[in-house]
């Protein structure tokens, strides 16, 4: 799917309305997407099917991303600096997924704070990284820091539909996922807000960066507490007699 989206991009002359029409497209195939798999999987839920759609951006977004980087000795270099086309193209398709989710949760009546600050945060940071065409850099990597574990965060919650809980599987899949996005979110991603923040970037931009890291330490704070919850439920019953 997002390779249909980055095909229509290539050979494109980069103006405002070429970015309006990358986005659009891209909400009207990222829904269309949607639609693909609620016919193929008739019988799963409304959320299944979104959460299907998510781990397609959410595997084509890192793609992109990592397609994006020109030099990999550097990765977040050069900082406040022009956005590469191919870095606009990434972009482009992760504002439009952005679009396209915050209508489907509305439409599903899915409307948690922290989900639409996030949903906000992102598509105003994005839209403004496009609009001034800067950034680039700073932006590809946080799509990658931000989307590394959504994966696993969209299996966890795919595999309850399956009728699989409590078991092993759930665990490890839950670790894995804790693991990554504390490694990426607060781990590189606070050194990412800085950098942003330090650099000569737009005002909108540096509180958009502060902003989406604020939402990831909540959502941190809230992974640790479900990692506790989940370790504490597989910890052994004492022997008889030894209750007390």
């Amino acid at each position: 799917m997002a390779a249909a989206v980055a095909a229509m991009m290539e050979g494109q002359e980069i103006s405002s309305g070429t970015v309006v029409s990358w986005v659009a497209s891209g909400v009207v195939l990222w829904s269309t997407a949607f639609v693909l798999v609620r016919g193929l999987f008739p019988k799963r839920s409304y959320d299944f099917c979104n959460r299907a759609v998510s781990t397609m951006h959410a595997v084509a977004a890192v793609c992109l991303a990592c397609l994006s980087v020109a030099d990999w000795s550097r990765p977040v270099r050069p900082l406040a600096a022009a956005s590469t086309p191919s870095q606009m193209k990434a972009l482009a398709v992760t504002l439009s997924y952005m679009v396209y989710d915050a209508a489907c949760c509305h439409l599903h009546g899915d409307v948690r704070l922290d989900n639409t600050v996030h949903h906000l945060v992102s598509i105003v940071g994005i839209g403004a990284g496009l609009a001034y065409r800067r950034c680039g850099t700073e932006m590809v990597a946080s799509l990658m820091i931000t989307e590394i574990s959504s994966p696993l965060l969209h299996l966890r919650e795919m595999l309850k539909e399956f009728g699989v809980r409590d078991t092993d599987l759930n665990l490890l899949v839950d670790v894995l996922f804790a693991v990554t996005f504390s490694a990426a979110r607060m781990g590189f991603g606070p050194y990412l807000t800085y950098v942003t923040v330090t650099a000569d970037n737009p005002l909108l931009i540096k509180a958009m960066a502060t902003g989406l890291q604020l939402v990831s330490a909540y959502w941190f704070l809230r992974i640790l507490r479900m990692v506790r919850y989940k370790l504490g439920k597989k910890k052994p019953l004492p022997p008889p007699g030894k209750a007390n």
